[in-house]
């Protein structure tokens, strides 16, 4: 590939080193050791402005609620929330760790499909903006919780509604082979018990259509779906809801203008994705409010939506060190090229059990050498990580056709290089082990001053032992 993963003041090449905004990356791989996360903050908020611009599309208020599970670091919680946007988690701990880094219980929504009492009882003792319900026991568990609280709460409907996107199996979530949600009979029944109920405060509707959406049109049939169920549930119930939240997904480019050899059409187009936030939302309202002439279903709502990949993922670099090389002939049944017998091997220290998608998913992070990013990156490698375990490398090893047979990097790598996975802030240490007994890293927060804070030390042997007895 070319240098097309560049960004202007952000991920540069300046005397033939990988800058990231401004700041040398091999010196912060030599200051704070590797593996390491780098978060640029001014990327981070950019990418906040630019889901802020669907503000100006719709004549609405907008809610906009950080997914918490890409990324929870305190650090950049609290940069999110200095951002002025608010927050969705998924757990009790999330929701403990959002009202730590100063989020407001109005500012949280709570997802999640197996929620505990004490969980429940943390939410609605915060008065939080909607726990969104998964089914209807879930729902008789809220009310009874929230009686015994002598409580209200606020919740929103997580409906099915059978809306299929064209991205990675594992990120389907509106279908109904997904383990989310309720069907939308159970929903309008929950609705006809609960709408008069003291406990509960019956506030919206939710859908989420699933992560690295590739087609736009997906939030045109997710608001027709739900601008759908609005209706009936007037129709049934009476009420009118105050909001609809049509969740996240909003793609981000993960391989540049240049398509990956070696994995099918399919998979370029999906982690190639691109378009505007704030055009896909346009263009999806504009079809609600031609279905919506003559009723006053939507005078009052307000939309909510809650985008983690496009907020955290291109804000983030891990830099690893190759630790060990070696070279090894290749089997007879793989070689592709007569000329090409030789498997040169690169082993890093950066494994799966910080970037856990490598493995799950088989999930393509664009590789380049920080050290020498300015040189022709083609040489093939076999890339691996650390792990005891043979699924630990950055290469496809089953035939699934998902990553490239090899890495290409500048000729002659050898250890000591530092290597640089590009896009990596979504899903990849808030997934992280210590599997094989190895430190999590350090995060590095360049804030948008260009000062460096370090917002997650590295872990010390007494972390890998801090709860056993």
């Amino acid at each position: 590939m070319t240098q097309s993963w560049k960004v202007e003041n952000f991920l540069e090449i300046n005397n033939g080193i990988l800058r990231i905004d401004h700041i040398d990356a091999t010196e912060l791989a030599r200051e704070y050791g590797t593996p390491l996360f780098v978060v640029s903050e001014k990327q981070l908020h950019s990418n906040i402005e630019r889901l802020l611009k669907i503000r100006e599309v719709i004549d609405r208020p907008l809610k906009i609620s950080y997914a918490a599970k890409a990324m929870s670091t305190m650090g950049i919680l609290r940069s999110v929330r200095e951002a002025g946007i608010d927050i969705e988690v998924n757990s009790g701990g999330e929701l403990w760790k959002a009202l730590k880094a100063g989020f407001r219980g109005d500012q949280i929504n709570f997802n999640g499909n197996s929620k505990e009492v004490w969980e429940l009882e943390l939410a609605i003792t915060n008065e939080i903006y909607a726990i969104q319900v998964d089914s209807l026991y879930e729902l008789s568990l809220i009310a009874e919780t929230a009686e015994r609280l002598g409580k209200r709460a606020n919740v929103s409907l997580r409906l099915v509604p059978e809306i299929e996107s064209h991205t990675h199996s594992g990120l389907q979530t509106a279908l109904l082979t997904s383990k989310f949600g309720m069907m939308p009979n159970e929903a309008y029944e929950a609705f006809r018990q609960y709408k008069d109920s003291p406990h509960i405060a019956m506030t919206g509707i939710h859908l989420h259509v699933g992560s690295q959406n590739p087609d736009p049109q997906v939030y045109t049939d997710a608001f027709l779906s739900l601008f759908e169920s609005l209706k009936l549930i007037r129709k049934e119930t009476g009420l009118k809801l105050q909001h609809v939240n049509i969740g996240g997904g909003f793609p981000v480019n993960y391989i540049g203008d240049e398509a990956v050899e070696g994995i099918p059409t399919e998979i370029n187009e999906m982690l190639s994705a691109t378009f505007e936030p704030a055009d896909a939302i346009r263009d999806a309202w504009a079809a609600v409010q031609d279905s919506a002439a003559g009723t006053d279903l939507l005078d009052d709502i307000t939309i909510l939506i809650e985008p983690g990949r496009s907020i955290i993922a291109d804000t983030t670099i891990c830099l690893t060190t190759v630790r060990n090389t070696k070279s090894r002939p290749v089997s007879e049944s793989k070689i592709q090229n007569p000329e090409s017998t030789i498997d040169n091997w690169l082993l890093t220290d950066a494994g799966f059990n910080i970037l856990l998608s490598m493995e799950t998913y088989k999930w393509y992070y664009h590789l380049i050498s920080a050290t020498r990013p300015n040189e022709p990156h083609d040489t093939p490698y076999k890339v691996a990580g650390p792990l005891c375990d043979g699924g630990d490398v950055y290469f496809d090893i089953e035939g699934q056709n998902r990553l490239p047979d090899h890495r290409m990097l500048p000729d002659n790598v050898k250890p000591g290089e530092v290597l640089a996975l590009l896009n990596c802030g979504a899903y990849s240490l808030s997934q992280a082990s210590q599997y094989n007994g190895r430190f999590l890293p350090p995060v590095v927060l360049i804030r948008e001053n260009g000062e460096l804070e370090l917002i997650r030390r590295r872990d010390t042997f007494a972390d890998l032992i801090n709860n056993d007895i």
